[in-house]
């Protein structure tokens, strides 16, 4: 075992083998750029970043769901396939300190996802409940897929999609995007000179006024975007910001986010929802149900379980279920997370779609709970 690890971590580490996900070694120096480009703003402030001798960007190890997947990836294994790790990451101004230790276990692969999400909100509870023996739990479960077909049955522009997508799991930014489809901000328009061109809706004459600028400050249009990127950029931001939430679908988009409901009473309150709004999202509903049964079938108590609709994770690359395992003791202290992240695989350079889903274990927030702290 690692140097500085909890004292319970030999132990951590025979109950990870027993889940049948062995061991992946995962080095602490990593390439940057998949973190940069792919694990949320939160964390990306917070990456140790150093260089190679070559001018290659490397990070110590933020987290280890990228690089399992990474990993994965490169030996070119069949799936399914389940990982387990467990190590020491690296994090700039964390509370508890800049180095801990995290475990957990990433399962990739798996065609029946309602099982294998299931599995990982059960696997994660019950590691957790072994190691805080006697601790007052709580679980909270969102669901970004369904969060995906509410806006995209609000008919907004692929473009406020994107954002408000984005935006998932970060309250403050949500809050700011839904008030700024309900009133469009009037001071966010172009200088007078290209506020002209999209008026009249003269693509080349702002073409042209980049172009010229560009020449004028240095710019060159070589190493830069061109011209006319620029323009269709303007273009379609000017159409993002004018526009403007219809009071109902506003209404609608407040309703779901205020979703607040114990796991059991989860499926009638979404319908309920969505005949309402006269939404059809039938196809999230399905799955979210499915997920549901699946809980039920390896004997979790729904009614323990808290969904939040407006509920997200920290982290870009998730993409349907996502979880928090936490210890009531004054506030909330998070000791496990996880998630789906069916895209990030191929992001990572995966030749067909991989389905996946995992969890991660804070050990240095398990061991204060283990003391009573």
């Amino acid at each position: 075992m690692q140097f500085g690890a909890p004292d319970f971590a030999a132990d951590l580490a025979r109950a990870l083998d027993a889940l049948e996900a062995p061991r992946v070694d995962i080095p602490v120096i990593q390439p940057a750029e998949p973190f940069l480009d792919m694990a949320g703003e939160d964390l990306r402030r917070r990456i140790f970043l150093t260089e190679s001798e070559t001018g290659e960007s490397l990070c110590l190890r933020p987290e280890f769901t990228i690089p399992v997947c990474r990993a994965h990836i490169a030996e070119t294994v069949a799936t399914p396939r389940r990982y387990s790790y467990l190590g020491q990451v690296f994090r700039q101004r964390r509370e508890g300190g800049n180095e801990f230790f995290q475990a957990g276990v990433e399962d990739l692969g798996e065609t029946d996802e309602a099982r294998a999400d299931a599995r990982a909100v059960s696997e994660a509870r019950a590691l957790i409940a072994q190691f805080t023996p006697g601790a007052d739990l709580s679980i909270i479960l969102g669901d970004q897929s369904v969060f995906e077909a509410v806006v995209a049955g609000l008919g907004l522009p692929a473009g406020w999609q994107k954002r408000l997508i984005h935006a998932f799991g970060n309250e403050q930014a949500l809050d700011a995007m839904i008030a700024r489809l309900a009133n469009p901000d009037a001071s966010a328009q172009p200088d007078a000179s290209v506020a002209g061109f999209l008026a009249r809706g003269d693509v080349a004459g702002l073409e042209a006024h980049i172009e010229q600028v560009m020449q004028e400050t240095g710019y060159s249009t070589h190493a830069s975007r061109s011209p006319a990127e620029i323009a269709a950029r303007l273009i379609g931001k000017q159409a993002l910001d004018a526009t403007r939430l219809s009071p109902g679908s506003l209404d609608a988009l407040k309703a779901f986010l205020a979703l607040d409901v114990a796991l059991d009473r989860a499926a009638p309150a979404l319908s309920d929802f969505a005949r309402h709004a006269g939404l059809d999202i039938s196809l999230a509903q399905q799955a979210f149900e499915a997920r549901l049964d699946a809980l039920s079938e390896r004997g979790e108590d729904l009614a323990s379980i808290r969904w939040r609709a407006a509920f997200g994770r920290p982290l870009d690359y998730y993409t349907g279920i996502v979880f928090e395992i936490s210890a009531r003791r004054g506030g909330d202290l998070v000791l496990a997370g996880g998630g789906r992240y069916d895209r990030l695989m191929e992001l990572l350079g995966a030749q067909e779609p991989i389905p996946a889903v995992g969890f991660s274990l804070w050990l240095d927030r398990i061991e204060s709970v283990r003391a009573g702290k």
